[in-house]
């Protein structure tokens, strides 16, 4: 068995295409209205299908999971944060984990998680 994709719930389909491209350079792959699938095996899906998929309520800025992108040039990328057209909320600014990976957390647009660190 193979992991395919990972699949976040967002609540503006195209806010979110725009996020991932010019913060991460994710290129959609296939848009099939309210479910679209991005380069890296990022799946959008929108909070109004999701909810009739599950029949539950979405819970925004739950904690329980992340999405993590490793970055060579993590004070760039935390340049192209900065410079991002909307703000950013973030977790926890850079720092350096003990064993030496620095990290940076925030939240995207629908308060997914997301962890970008150097690579180890």
């Amino acid at each position: 068995m193979k992991l395919k994709n990972v699949l976040i719930v967002v609540r503006d389909i195209e806010k979110s295409i725009a996020f991932y491209k010019n913060i991460f350079g994710l290129e959609v792959v296939l848009d099939n209205d309210g479910n679209v699938i991005m380069t890296e095996g990022l799946v959008l899906q929108d909070a109004k299908i999701w909810e009739e998929f599950i029949d539950r309520e979405i819970i925004q800025k739950n904690n329980s999971c992340e999405l993590y992108f490793e970055e060579t040039n993590i004070e760039e990328f935390i340049d192209r944060l900065e410079k991002y057209g909307e703000p950013i909320e973030y977790v926890n600014q850079l720092m350096t984990h003990s064993w030496g990976q620095k990290v940076i957390r925030f939240y995207d647009p629908d308060g997914n998680l997301i962890e970008v660190g150097t690579p180890m």
